[in-house]
Formats: structure tokens, sequence, C-alpha cells
């Protein structure tokens, strides 16, 4: 294995690009470069003993993403027969080790990365139930990547789930006001302090990165998106393409977008695939019945501008 800020980490090479990841830290991609520069952003200094605090790389969001509450209580769920459980924020995954195989190159397809997680004693306390999760990262070339979330009810109960990515792209903070986030037809809503979601209203095409109203802000798909969502960054020569429309997936929810602070040199565009309560709310929760699998895949290329 290489080593990356005194981690043991893998490096995966094709042409231009480099991705760095650590199965052992949340099943992390780091970072990845084209040409030498960073298109996933990872901090030059980083706490390792609190990965999932760590603002950079994709954290994996399973087997819940964003906020939910029992009575006020942010990481706490109640399942259907009233049972009130502790789950943190955004998960568990994100937190714990995965086991990594790399299926070298073939006349069909690159090096690929999987990473898998499986249910054990202190999964199960929070979240009863069996199941395999799993990451796969592939650079199909030197400017493409395609990532897949697997998820498996190993169980013998139905399983609720609804996964996702926290992809931090790179991008000075100075450059917000003339970067565009492009998105098919969307709804844009937002986690009210009290844990609801708001009410919908119209999403737009196309919004610039120092826009407060997307900040925070859940882009809810209104069924298969008719475009991919593009980021066209002018200061970087650079734009971001992400397809949701992969063969075989299940359908994403929702985009988010959001960033830490004024003076963050990154911006997050998260594909979802439900909103945060969701386990409450209902809203993108998805079930899964013992011995089904599913696949949320997604497909990023970074271009020039021309």
């Amino acid at each position: 294995m290489a080593q990356f800020q005194h981690q043991d980490i893998l490096e995966i090479a094709d042409g231009a690009s480099l991705l760095r990841i650590a199965p052992q830290a949340g099943g992390r991609l780091l970072s990845w470069h084209i040409d030498g520069q960073q298109v996933i952003h990872w901090p030059d200094v980083a706490d390792w003993s609190q990965p999932a605090k760590i603002r950079g790389g994709n954290p994996l969001l399973f087997p819940f993403l964003g906020r939910h509450r029992v009575d006020g209580q942010i990481g706490r769920w109640r399942d259907a027969e009233g049972t009130v459980r502790d789950l943190p924020m955004h998960g568990f995954a994100r937190d714990l080790p995965f086991t990594a195989s790399v299926e070298p190159a073939s006349a069909t397809h690159s090096t690929t990365v999987r990473m898998t997680l499986a249910d054990n004693d202190a999964t199960r306390a929070g979240y009863p139930f069996g199941f395999r999760f799993e990451a796969a990262y592939r650079l199909a070339d030197d400017h493409t990547l395609d990532v897949e979330l697997t998820t498996v009810n190993t169980g013998a109960t139905p399983l609720p789930y609804y996964a996702g990515h926290h992809f931090y792209f790179s991008l000075p903070h100075t450059q917000r006001s003339e970067t565009v986030l492009e998105l098919p037809h969307t709804r844009r809503c937002y986690q009210q302090p009290d844990g609801s979601i708001s009410a919908p209203e119209p999403g737009e095409p196309s919004y610039t990165l120092d826009e407060t109203r997307i900040l925070d802000r859940f882009h809810c798909l209104d069924g298969l998106p008719q475009r991919p969502v593009r980021v066209v960054a002018p200061g970087l020569n650079r734009t971001i393409t992400i397809d949701l429309q992969r063969p075989g997936s299940v359908p994403w929810y929702a985009v988010t977008t959001w960033t830490e602070a004024a003076e963050s040199d990154f911006y997050c565009i998260e594909p979802w695939l439900g909103l945060p309560d969701a386990i409450h709310n209902g809203l993108g929760l998805r079930w899964l019945e013992p011995g089904q699998t599913e696949t949320a895949a997604l497909r990023i290329t970074v271009g020039a501008l021309r």
C-alpha cells in the first residue's frame, strides 16, 4: 500500500488521473487529481483520529443520511414498533473500516477498487439488520470516474435504507460567483429547525455557487433527469459532469448543495437516494426484501472549457 499523510492507502492511476482511497477510514475516496490538479478536495493537514470530521474526499453515507431525530434529539430513530435507537447523523459507514479488493485492469475494465462493509454486533445495536454495503470506484478513462453503491439485504427481514455521497469538489472560494451549477428539472427544499422538510418550490436550471438560496438545499429530481448535473468553473477552465442515469441504477432522489464557510475552498455536490429523516417522513426511503440487491451508480466526467 502507498503512504499518504502517514496512513496506508490505495493509489489508483490511469493516465493523467490519480485516485487516493483509504478503505480503513470509512471506505473514503480521499482525492482525485488530474494532471496534478485536485478535482476532489483533501486538506493538506487532516486529523485522522476522527475521519468523519475531515472536510474532504467523499464520505459514504449509509444506512441513513442527514439528520434524523426523535423528540428533538438528533441521531435517534424510531421503528414501526415504537423502539427508539441511536444512529449517528449520516449513518455509521463513514466511521468504520471497510475490507478492500483491487480488480486489475482487463480488456473491458480499468482497475476497480471495491470496498465492503457488513453488519456486526456494533452496527446491529443501532440498526438491527443484516446487510452488505459496497462502494466501487473505477477510472473509465483518465478523465472519467464510475462510482457504484451496492446494498444487499443479507438478513431475514425487510431492510430500510437511504444512502448517498458527499463529494467535496475543489473550488477556490473566490471563484464561487463565476462558477455555475446546471441542474435538470428539480424541486428545491431544505430541512427546517424542527427536522421537518420544507414545502418544495420550483427549482431553476442553473445557479451560481455564491447564492445563499442553495446553501444546504436539496434539489429533488422529478423522475429520471433529462440532463446531467454540471458544474462550469471558468476560473479552473473545468467542467464537471455528473451523470445520474447509469444502466442498472436505482433512481437518485436528490442532489444536495452545501459548503462549510465563506472561505472554504471546496463546494459539495451530493447525490442522495433520499432526504434527511426519510426513516420517519418516507421521502426517498428504500426497502430491500431479504436477499434483494440494489445498486446506485453515477459517472463523473471532467473536461476543459471550450
